[in-house]
């Protein structure tokens, strides 16, 4: 019997984490960048050691939660934007988008991420629910997921819910409950050597 794994991504969790452990401020937008699908069969292929009777495990779903630009505000970088979902798109991925929020202070304030925690949060219950998987894996460290967690784990099993997060040095957060206790993913430097994305989206 096989375990259905499936992976939600918080984009910009993922990819702000990877340039707060691994790289300078300076460091080029293309550090930090993963290539989700990449991502999701590291952590497919790795034991939950919480898990009494280990299955195989089989990736079949990958999600990728993502802000969208403004194309009428914002050109260069939605085209960006739009130019790596494509190819998280081509790779397997499945890309659900939020448009950003733009702050009247725009551009000297930044453009922020609407709602697209609470879509993730929702998704990764409604799965469970659903029975579209058997181990659900965020790759996040946003508290504000912490109810949609602790809701599989408690309702379903702490075997249904595993998380991922960046560390460096084994130091960094994580998002992970202790009652009842859930799996998360460690992934270190070399982790994410093997599973980052060079492209340069900037460019078209």
């Amino acid at each position: 019997m096989t375990n259905r794994v499936a992976v939600f991504i918080d984009a910009q969790n993922v990819y702000q984490g990877a340039r707060g452990r691994f790289y300078s401020p300076r460091a080029h937008g293309r550090a930090g960048q993963i290539a989700p699908v990449a991502l999701a069969s590291l952590l497919c292929e790795r034991a939950n050691p919480l898990q009494s009777a280990p299955q195989e495990r089989v990736l079949t779903q990958v999600r990728v939660y993502s802000g969208r630009p403004d194309a009428t505000r914002d050109p260069k970088t939605y085209g960006a934007h739009r130019r790596q979902a494509a190819a998280w798109e081509r790779s397997g991925a499945v890309v659900i988008n939020r448009p950003l929020r733009y702050p009247p202070g725009w551009p000297a304030q930044r453009a922020e991420e609407k709602g697209i925690d609470v879509q993730l949060a929702i998704d990764f219950a409604a799965g469970a629910i659903d029975d579209e998987y058997d181990t659900g894996i965020i790759c996040s460290t946003d508290t504000d997921l912490l109810p949609a967690l602790e809701f599989v784990a408690t309702r379903f099993g702490r075997e249904r819910a595993e998380t991922a997060a960046w560390l460096a040095g084994g130091k960094g957060s994580e998002l992970r409950l202790r009652r009842p206790s859930t799996w998360c993913h460690r992934l270190e430097f070399t982790d994410y050597e093997s599973v980052r994305d060079p492209n340069d989206y900037a460019s078209p």
